[in-house]
């Protein structure tokens, strides 16, 4: 994995995610979710998210919502807006 963006997630709207590591994935075309063992020495978990975009990730960050924002890295880069669906 050649980790672009990353952030630590402290938001409300996926609680799930409460104190879990997002990084963005250029070369996997996705997110990576990494929770993090209690004493936060190592990885405990690891998630792909958002591969189905099937688009490189150059960053990933936090709203003050808690919506999760994702800048695509092509020609046509999108700045997409993450948040639960209803």
């Amino acid at each position: 994995m050649l980790p672009s963006g990353i952030t630590l997630y402290s938001g409300e709207l996926f609680s799930q995610w409460q104190g879990d590591i997002l990084i963005g994935a250029l070369v996997n075309k996705e997110v990576r979710r990494v929770r993090l063992s209690n004493d936060g020495s190592e990885a405990d978990d690891v998630e792909g998210l958002f591969g189905e975009l099937d688009e490189r990730i150059r960053n990933v960050r936090v709203g003050l919502e808690g919506e999760v924002y994702l800048l695509t890295d092509s020609a046509e880069g999108r700045l997409l807006r993450v948040v639960p669906a209803e």
